[in-house]
């Protein structure tokens, strides 16, 4: 356990320092303003010179460590680079939060008075500078953490803190002294998704790149970054920061033998080691038998209501801190008297009493009203039910209730008690019934104000038996997973514990105590109601409500009544003894015991210390200040007695980090900086046994030199946790055993939850307690430490009255340790950046341990307990939930996650690929290849032998059929716009070929842009073309709303094809002439534009000229998703190859209708839309996406309409469909929708198959009646536009499992569905008619084996005839196009596909009876990211991403500079973008074991998305470079 460092220097001196300091710097900005401007220099000589006389050594303080871990880091000039965050996304806190007088420790009654002291804290902070509250905040009040009572005033600043904007400014100068390549025109975007408004897609570089080259090449250099960009500049930063040698982790990486991930790490052989004795259990003193000790607490009730009736229990005080009323014994015994009467006989009927004994009773009174506390718990023991003392609920919905709800349920608490006021207070149904509580049992609510009492008949006397076994109260204890459980204390336990407290703190009849604690549960109600009436003493209680309006009113107390005993925290001796200033006259020396009840806390030493210092001369003795250890379940397990006068105070143990983090006691010498100092907390109880034991495992006692689990075995403790036996055996029955696991005794003892050891003289120490303990590899480390080392990091500007709260989160196989703190309102950016990074630097140098995220949230936004403290359980499942919504965050996975595999070394390849074919066959092995069947003989002979080109199929089709309708074109409300015959195509092809010799003076070969939305007048265009000789090319016509991003494309297409002339429409030439267009690009140079708008009505001159089958039939446009554009060649006899092969496939025929719902601009989208329907007769109705938009169910009213059974989309049409009309099944069911007729629904992409999506898609329109069978996938590339499609006659696509980690080096293992790390894969379709598929391994060339990871190689008949591009790369031609294999078939000639995939045999049967080959396509070569030896789909990761949290819309992710940076769409609102960043990092490192450098929370619709559904992953990261994303957050992970 690493604990954090404690201030020994007297807090006391560190208030005034303050104090001092804030008038010290005021003189200092007089006096320059007096004496005219001062320099920086000059300034911190007067300040230096006018504190000196302030400031003595500073030695031994908790901020001196943090500052000099500071001072360490600095000198390495850390720059950590700054988050960018949108203007919009900072947060304010609602101003009526913005609390300054402290809530934290409230109870719930006081919400009234909050909320006015509330109002009138804000009004005064309004009148006020901002300067106000940060000075005052040094005298302000402390909260539920008393961490901030010592830490939170640090050394006053020297030095300004380091800028980090110099650091920046010189990376920029550097940066722009380096050639950096220009970024070139964007691709044009579809704009078919209806949830990203218009799409855009970003500029890619037209960049011509040998497969054969890493994609790192590129990567390396900033394509087409501004040199000045903000963005590179900061990954410049955060990529120096992670070059800074990290600190030798434990055991830093262990070896990855890819099938098995993590093993454990072998322990590091300097680890400290205990090397004592094994420790003897310690006797308390024996507990003290006393003739007068009554049979049973009632019983001494009984004694003093009756003999000492006039004698003050109790006095309360109102919020002023003045005396409200005083309980005399007399009237506390006859109002518990009468209550016990109430209860039994005036509930219900004589016959059916509600109440019997022995049931459990709530008590729910707040903390400003003791008396009706006291009278409920003592008429409660009377009556002889269990009193349940809780909180008072907040709210319906109030995380501390809820779980109150659990402890009610498991005690089988059904009644109420509470106060007529508390009751009023409660939250109300509209009918006035208390509401239901969350997880509350159902309740009845009964008031025990005394008017509501019967007094009790003269004959009826309650029965109060010798104490026993039986449970007399149940007090509610917290577990570290929030769970709220129940410790029953018996009668007997409750009388011996009171007997103990009272020989222990020598209680004397008649003392006066003050108490300061919540008389509701721990050592409020242990002294303050149960030991104090036992010993007839007058308490004095002192409420929150009260020490928040005066903190020094518990001393006036004990100065006013002369009180022997106080009872009080390490908060409230720092509250007075900031206020004490105004109190000169009080005096101490009546307390024999000042009794500290959190004196086991790391932090408790200097609270001691400090206030000792302030009223020691106000007569406090050193001897008297008590601190004790107590559990709800041991309850007291130690307390250190009053010394005697003069004697030596007993000393402190200054202990080792390193040394605690590994469970070892070791006195630290050397490192100041890493110490811990810790003070006893006594002896144990009297009558009381304890051992400590480790907190691992079985209950092993541990060395004298070791930390453990303090156990106890007394008779004055907890004896279960009501209702939950399981649990109760593990914690109130330990039998401690020796090293040879042999039991020590025969004696249970009771878990404590205290880890401490014993010191000289039996002195006992704490350390720490389980539930603040966090395991972090291997080593042990203390909450309370970090909080107290995060607050000793000036936090007067930055954190919200020290609310701060540590918990740790379990991410990739280890601990991660957590900091969640309030950001105070007037918090710049600035400041709480630095303020984090100084947290950081001070953690990972005082305990030696990197934290992983750090974040801060808006003031008064963390969940509270009842009692007003951070509710960690809470808070720790919003983290993980994304609901904790931070202002500020800075995730650290690099310094502290050391765990991560090894990165794997690429070794070289010895193995040839003729070794590897042997290897295969050898081992059984088929080469992975698969054919298509035989393109076969063409039935139509008349057909093929005439008219074998489309052009001339055409003509052949007007002459034999002109009538028949090929194309349907459909508007939004599915009306058909335009159809054409193939008459009416004919014609106006042939218009078109006269216009275009006319006004184009072209040759034949020349190029032609198309430049049409879709529709028919495209199809007419593309064969006028074709009948002219010309060689069309289409390309996407600009947005009209976005010139600047999507003209720049169409320009860049026009100029690498050299295009002689562009054929458009009227609408669009005036577009492409417009001045909004000359602003992005050259208007002048344009090509012949000519509009086919208005053709000459009177017959054109027959012109054709017949191709060849080598020559050119057009040009294939596209741009690739890592932002290459390439144009390949199709020839006349490939388009005519490729429809035959698809019209086998799918056998299709004239009388056929099929529905095409597809961007016809390239790929297979163009050839169904262009060019099947001529070759094969069919009639396609044809839907344009865009058209989706503005009526998402046209497509599926189209197919149900005209009862298609073959229809084509794009996964972008689907996802629309998905997402838009998956609400909407049963309304398009009631308007008649059907979708039974389709039989096959294929998605023509250029990817791996969307298994997600399309079978999102199966399920949500099954009901519609879509078959489950009817949806699969196409595959095709650039180099061959079709390789798969699922056709009528195969067998249904398959799926398998393929494993993860195996896939990352380049392997296939086969897994079974659920498998961990499994990822499912569909095929891609069946493989066409004439096409041949082999696997092969990109870098030897060699055919691989079945069921291997490879490069796809492709040969077909179809193949385009190689690339068109101005550079006209003859070696990238010949290596994808004219590749040949280096063993097997050496004369094939193949064309690489780019991606990888790999073929199975399955069990299935295809048309032929042969068993079917399924092909598996992977992911594109290109974009895989290697990372860490490693390669990774992105696909995969945003997958994983998007399912991070409910508000990912879709993500993308790239690399730069060897960083993993990961983009993702926020749908919800801009105060979730925050909550994202630990979930994508959580993610990643989980499932794909990478750290993420960079998260980017954009708006929807920012990923550039393509016409078929691709993300364009490299726009995006050139738009990020180049910072245009204008994104919502952008973290910069450490």
């Amino acid at each position: 356990m690493c604990f954090g460092v404690l201030v020994k220097w007297p807090l006391s001196c560190l208030c005034c320092l303050q104090l001092t300091l804030v008038v010290v710097e005021v003189l200092v900005v007089l006096l320059s303003s007096l004496q005219g401007d001062i320099t920086q220099k000059g300034y911190e000589k007067k300040r230096a010179k006018l504190l000196a006389c302030y400031i003595p050594h500073l030695s031994n303080i908790h901020t001196e460590a943090v500052q000099a871990a500071l001072a360490k880091h600095k000198e390495e000039k850390m720059a950590l680079p700054m988050p960018t965050k949108r203007r919009s996304a900072f947060v304010q806190s609602p101003i009526d939060t913005c609390t300054p007088p402290d809530t934290s420790s409230a109870s719930e009654d006081e919400g009234s008075l909050r909320r006015k002291a509330a109002l009138s804290a804000v009004l005064a902070q309004s009148l006020q500078s901002p300067d106000y509250w940060i000075n005052r905040s040094v005298q302000s009040s402390s909260t539920s953490s008393s961490a901030s009572s010592t830490l939170s005033h640090g050394e006053p600043k020297t030095q300004p803190q380091p800028q980090l904007q110099p650091a920046a400014s010189v990376l920029a100068d550097v940066l722009a002294h380096t050639r950096i390549e220009n970024s070139v025109p964007p691709d044009v975007t579809s704009t078919t998704h209806q949830d990203r408004g218009s799409r855009v897609d970003l500029p890619p570089a037209v960049r011509g790149m040998s497969r054969g080259q890493s994609r790192s090449s590129m990567l390396d250099t900033a394509d087409g970054v501004p040199v000045n960009s903000r963005v590179s500049t900061k990954i410049q930063q955060l990529l120096n920061t992670l070059k800074r040698p990290k600190r030798p982790p434990l055991t830093e990486f262990f070896l990855d033998d890819a099938e098995e991930i993590v093993e454990v790490p072998q322990p590091d052989p300097n680890t400290p080691k205990p090397e004592g004795r094994q420790i003897i259990p310690v006797k308390g003193e024996p507990l003290g038998v006393v003739s007068n000790w009554p049979p049973a607490l009632q019983a001494a009730l009984a004694r003093w209501g009756a003999t000492q009736a006039k004698s003050p229990a109790l006095t309360a005080l109102d919020i002023t801190g003045k005396p409200l009323y005083t309980l005399t014994y007399g009237k506390l015994w006859s109002r518990s008297l009468k209550l016990a009467y109430t209860l039994l006989n005036k509930l219900g009927t004589k016959t059916e009493p509600v109440l019997q004994p022995g049931d459990r009773v709530a008590l729910v009174y707040p903390n400003s009203d003791p008396g009706m506390f006291w009278v409920a718990f003592y008429g409660c023991l009377l009556a002889e039910v269990i009193p349940v003392p809780i909180e008072v609920p907040l709210s319906r919905q109030d995380a501390g209730s809820q779980q109150i709800g659990f402890l009610l349920g498991s005690c089988g608490v059904s009644l109420a008690l509470t106060s007529e006021v508390c009751l009023k207070g409660l939250p109300k149904t509209p009918n006035g019934e208390i509401i239901q509580f969350k997880g509350w049992p159902r309740m009845k609510w009964v008031v025990t104000d005394t008017k509501y009492l019967t007094k009790p008949s003269k004959d009826w006397q309650p029965h109060i038996p010798t104490a026993n076994t039986d449970t007399a109260y149940i007090e509610y204890k917290a577990s570290k997973e929030g769970t709220v459980m129940g410790v029953a204390v018996s009668k007997i336990s409750m009388l011996t514990h009171c007997q103990a407290l009272t020989q222990a703190c020598n209680y004397c009849e008649g003392e006066t105590l003050v108490n300061v604690l919540d008389c509701k549960k721990d050592m409020g109600l242990w002294h303050g109601v149960l030991t104090s009436v036992m010993n007839r003493i007058h308490t004095i209680t002192v409420p929150y409500a009260v020490m928040k309006a005066c903190p020094m009113s518990w001393v006036q107390r004990v100065h006013i009544h002369k009180a022997r005993v106080a009872l009080v925290k390490c908060r409230d001796l720092h509250w007075a003894m900031m206020a004490h200033k105004d109190q000169r006259d009080t005096n101490l020396s009546s307390i024999r015991m000042l009794i500290v009840a959190d004196g086991a806390n790391p932090w408790s030493v200097s609270s001691c210390d400090a206030f000792l210092n302030v009223f020691q001369s106000h007569g406090l003795k050193p001897e008297v200040i008590c601190p004790c250890a107590t559990s709800p379940e041991a309850l007291t397990v130690a307390i250190r007695r009053p010394g005697a006068r003069g004697a030596p105070l007993p000393a402190r143990a200054i202990l080792s980090m390193g040394g605690l983090s590994h469970s070892v006691i070791r006195v630290n010498t050397e490192d100041k900086n890493s110490a811990l100092t810790v003070q006893d907390v006594g002896h144990i109880m009297p009558g009381a046994l304890m051992c400590i034991v480790k907190p691992d495992g079985p209950p092993q006692l541990c060395k004298t030199d070791e930390i453990g689990e303090i156990v106890i075995n007394s008779r004055a403790g907890g004896t279960m946790y009501y209702g939950l036996p399981g649990v109760t055996k593990n914690t109130f029955e330990v039998i401690p055993v020796n090293q040879a696991g042999a039991p020590i005794g025969e004696i249970p003892f009771t878990r404590t939850g205290l880890l401490g050891f014993v010191g000289p003289g039996s002195l006992v120490f704490v350390v720490g307690k389980i539930e603040g303990l966090l395991m972090v590899s291997g080593r042990r480390h203390n909450a309370d430490d970090l909080v107290a080392t995060a607050l000793a990091v000036e936090p007067v500007k930055t954190v919200y009255r020290g609310r701060i709260a540590v918990f740790s989160v379990t991410v990739f196989y280890d601990e991660r340790i957590v900091i969640v703190a309030e950001q105070r309102p007037d918090a710049s950016e600035e400041d709480s950046f630095q303020w984090m990074s100084r947290v950081l630097q001070a953690i990972d140098s005082i305990h030696q341990v990197g934290l992983y995220c750090l974040a801060l949230v808006p003031a008064n936004t963390l969940p509270k307990t009842p009692l007003g403290g951070i509710h960690i359980c809470e808070t720790k499942q919003n983290f993980l939930e994304g609901n904790l919504h931070p202002c500020n965050i800075l995730m650290c996975p690099h310094t502290c996650v050391t765990n991560l595999p090894k990165p794997r070394q690429k070794q070289p390849v010895d193995v040839g690929p003729a070794s590897m074919l042997v290897g295969n066959l050898v081992a059984g092995k088929r080469i992975a290849q698969a054919t298509g069947r035989e393109l076969g003989v063409v039935e139509d002979q008349d057909l093929i032998r005439k008219h074998q080109f489309l052009s001339e199929a055409l003509q052949w089709r007007a002459q034999t059929d002109p009538d028949h309708v090929l194309y349907v074109l459909l508007n939004a409300k599915g009306v058909a716009v335009c159809t054409a015959t193939c008459a009416q195509l004919h014609k106006r092809a042939e218009k078109i070929t006269a216009t275009l010799m006319e006004r184009g003076g072209l040759n034949t070969g020349d190029n032609v842009v198309l430049l049409y939305p879709p529709g028919i007048d495209l199809i007419a265009a593309f064969y006028g073309c074709l009948y002219a000789g010309v060689i069309p090319v289409t390309v996407r016509p600009p947005h009209p709303q976005n010139l600047a991003a999507t003209l720049p494309t169409v320009r860049m297409i026009i100029d690498v094809s050299k295009a002689a002339c562009i054929l458009t429409t009227q609408p669009l030439m005036r577009i492409l002439r417009s001045r909004e267009a000359a602003a992005s690009v050259n208007v002048k140079t344009w090509p012949t534009i000519i509009d086919t708008d208005d053709l000459p009505r009177k017959r054109p001159p027959h012109i054709y000229k017949p191709p060849t089958a080598e020559m050119l039939a057009y040009l294939d446009f596209s741009v690739s998703t890592t932002g290459m554009l390439t144009g390949v060649k199709m020839s006349h006899a490939a388009v005519s190859t490729l429809c035959r092969s698809i019209k086998l496939q799918c056998e299709l025929y004239s009388s056929r209708q099929i529905a095409i719902c597809l961007d016809p601009y390239c790929g297979l989208g163009f050839v169904l839309w262009c060019l099947s329907s001529i070759y094969s007769g069919h009639q396609s109705i044809l839907i344009p996406p865009l058209e989706l938009e503005s009526s998402l169910p046209l497509w599926l009213s189209t197919l149900s309409q005209y009862k298609i059974r073959d229809t084509f989309c794009s996964y972008s049409v689907m996802e629309l469909c998905t997402k838009g009309l998956g609400t909407q099944t049963e309304i398009l069911k009631a308007r008649g929708l059907n979708l039974s007729c389709v039989r096959s629904c294929v998605v023509i992409a250029e990817e791996r198959p969307r298994l997600a999506l399309t079978q999102s898609f199966s399920k949500l329109f099954k009901d519609l009646g879509l078959s489950p069978r009817a949806v699969s996938t196409a595959f095709g590339s650039r180099v061959s536009l079709a390789i798969c499609l699922q056709g009528t006659a195969g067998p249904d696509p398959s799926t398998v499992y393929v494993d993860m980690k195996s896939l990352r080096h380049d392997r296939v293992r086969l897994v079974e569905r659920g498998a961990p790390q499994s990822l499912p894969l569909m095929e891609s379709g069946t493989i066409l008619p004439g096409v041949r598929v082999i696997i092969v391994n990109p870098e030897t060339r060699g055919p691989l084996g079945d069921s291997h990871l490879g490069e796809i190689w492709v040969n077909s008949p179809h193949t385009a005839s190689g690339y068109y591009t101005i550079y006209g790369e003859e070696g990238l031609q010949a290596d994808h196009f004219n590749t040949r294999l280096s063993f097997g078939e050496p004369h094939t000639l193949w064309a690489r596909t780019g991606y990888l995939g790999f073929i199975k045999r399955t069990e299935l049967l295809d048309a032929s009876g042969d068993r079917h080959d399924a092909l598996f396509v992977v992911g594109s070569l290109d974009e895989t990211l290697e990372l860490r030896g490693l390669r990774y789909h992105p696909i995969d990761i945003e997958t994983s991403v998007s399912r991070a949290h409910r508000s990912i819309a879709e993500s993308a992710v790239f690399t730069w500079t060897n960083l993993l940076v990961v983009v993702a769409e926020l749908s919800g609102s801009e105060q979730e973008a925050l909550d994202l960043v630990p979930l994508v990092t959580n993610v990643v490192l989980e499932e794909h074991h990478l750290i993420v450098g960079v998260v980017v929370i954009v708006d929807p619709g920012v990923i550039p998305i393509n016409s078929r559904g691709e993300k364009q992953r490299m726009h995006l990261r050139d738009s990020f470079l180049a910072d245009q994303l204008d994104p919502i957050y952008v973290a910069y992970n450490m």
